[in-house]
């Protein structure tokens, strides 16, 4: 065999076992591009994300076929809480995305806004350590019922935007298109009068919160797209914001995370 014969036949060897550990890695983006939902699902075929199943490359409620999350009952396509889903009224969630203003629809439900209202405002615990900052953000960001009624928007979006960059981009969006403001609702803690502190669902049905009410908010939504995010305290301001995971060279003050303010719309400069 000439030597001519053996490069080529070891660029082909090299190509070969690269492109199966990459199809090992990566199938489903190979062969079902487009055949995916906004979040990854195949056609046909059930989310993670009770109810929703994959149609016609959209997320569709299907709680007959998938199921339903957390405490919700199956009823039809639907899940149903008899508890939380009381008192509807529709509210209008409002992005710019590439320079054009869109809207979303969303149904906000009372029953679950005065069930968050209701929650412990402390946390236990066994007395070696106290409760960290991170430790309450968390609390008000993994309440499971409050997830089913979050992942409506969150759909919503993943539907409107197969990349998850665009999602991100809607979503950021969104949350900083929300009115800033307080709550003037007040908790007593240890006889102590102190600030309400909205969860992030009661952010959507107030329309309106202050920084890290919108960046629990926005942390949610960028958490369930895909992203890894934590949550930045300015302590000498007081002020909230969100990170999101990006490189080193372009986070902020090298932290591995990009900074996201939440408080209020921001032009957004497409290059």
């Amino acid at each position: 065999m000439s030597k001519v014969m053996i490069f080529l036949f070891a660029v082909f060897a090299i190509f070969f076992i690269v492109t199966i550990l990459f199809l090992l890695e990566n199938p489903r983006n190979i062969f079902f591009k487009d055949n995916l939902c906004g979040d990854g699902t195949l056609e046909n075929t059930c989310s993670s994300n009770k109810p929703y199943f994959c149609s016609d490359s959209s997320l569709v409620g299907r709680a007959s076929i998938c199921g339903c999350g957390g405490n919700f009952t199956i009823l039809g396509d639907a899940c149903v809480s008899y508890d939380l889903l009381t008192e509807p009224q529709e509210i209008i969630l409002k992005y710019v995305l590439r320079g054009n203003e869109y809207e979303i629809n969303y149904t906000v439900y009372k029953g679950m806004a005065e069930y968050l209202s209701q929650l412990p405002v402390f946390i236990n615990y066994d007395g070696n350590s106290a409760p960290s900052r991170a430790d309450f953000k968390l609390r008000n960001i993994d309440d499971v019922e409050q997830r089913q009624l979050l992942l409506p928007l969150l759909v919503e979006i993943q539907n409107r935007a197969k990349d998850k960059e665009e999602q991100a981009r809607i979503a950021i969006s969104v949350v900083q298109n929300l009115p800033w403001g307080f709550s003037d609702k007040k908790t007593v803690y240890r006889g102590t009068t102190l600030p309400y502190s909205r969860h992030p669902y009661e952010v959507l049905y107030d329309s309106e919160g202050v920084c890290g009410e919108k960046s629990e908010l926005l942390a949610f939504l960028l958490r369930e797209i895909g992203y890894g995010v934590v949550i930045f305290y300015n302590q000498e301001e007081n002020h909230e914001s969100v990170g999101i995971k990006c490189p080193l060279e372009e986070s902020w003050r090298n932290t591995g995370y990009c900074f996201i303010e939440t408080t209020g719309p921001f032009e957004e400069k497409i290059k």
